[in-house]
């Protein structure tokens, strides 16, 4: 692979993985406002407002990621041209460069900060008002349906957000080679091949199909 595909595939990565960043904190919204909203709920999420929250998590994705592009095209890479991972992620690219690093190394990590940090506060707060409107709740059936409601969204965000911000808001120098290889494959592989599962348990015919299955 040279040098401009690597860029693209890097590029491709992680405005993705942005995208989802912003995609979880708008199922968080979803979920509080059906839970603590819930006669205004269909009035709210509306299809127009719903496809306007999807266009701006992945406009806000791909755009997030072209100052950081840019920042790397400046980079001169003169000595080895081969990345010691997976794919193309910015810590082993930007390692093989052989001029400063350190204005796309800042930009990195602040851009990392604002959209792991601040979807990460607003998931927080979302379920802070889930777990106070939860407690109301005088029927245990309720309650249960509102805990696993949110059971499977919650395991998701720990599993993708926790690894994201070890690689990218955390300094890179403390972690090794292949300790980032392993989170990078939870983020970028393993976390996507369980949200169906995760989201399917919910699912009463799944249920019973596992049921009949086992």
């Amino acid at each position: 692979m040279d040098f401009n595909n690597c860029l693209v595939q890097y590029y491709m990565c992680a405005s993705l993985g942005i995208t989802e960043c912003f995609l979880f904190a708008v199922m968080s919204y979803d979920r509080y406002t059906a839970i603590c909203n819930p006669l205004h709920y269909a009035s709210i999420m509306n299809i127009r407002f719903c496809q306007k929250l999807i266009f701006c998590s992945w406009a806000g994705g791909f755009i997030s990621m072209i100052t950081t592009l840019v920042l790397i095209c400046q980079l001169d890479f003169c000595g080895p041209n081969i990345i010691d991972h997976f794919f193309c992620d910015f810590a082993p690219l930007v390692n093989l460069s052989c001029s400063d690093n350190f204005a796309v190394n800042f930009e990195t990590f602040l851009t990392s900060c604002l959209v792991t940090i601040f979807p990460v506060g607003f998931i927080i707060g979302t379920y802070v008002c889930i777990l106070n409107t939860s407690i109301k709740i005088v029927s245990s059936t309720g309650r249960h349906k509102t805990f696993s409601t949110c059971g499977s969204h919650l395991t998701s965000v720990c599993a993708y957000y926790g690894t994201l911000i070890i690689i990218y808001v955390l300094p890179v120098k403390d972690l090794s080679k292949s300790v980032n290889k392993v989170l990078s494959l939870i983020y970028t592989i393993v976390t996507p091949l369980l949200n169906p599962i995760i989201y399917s348990l919910r699912n009463n015919e799944i249920k019973l199909g596992l049921r009949k299955f086992l």
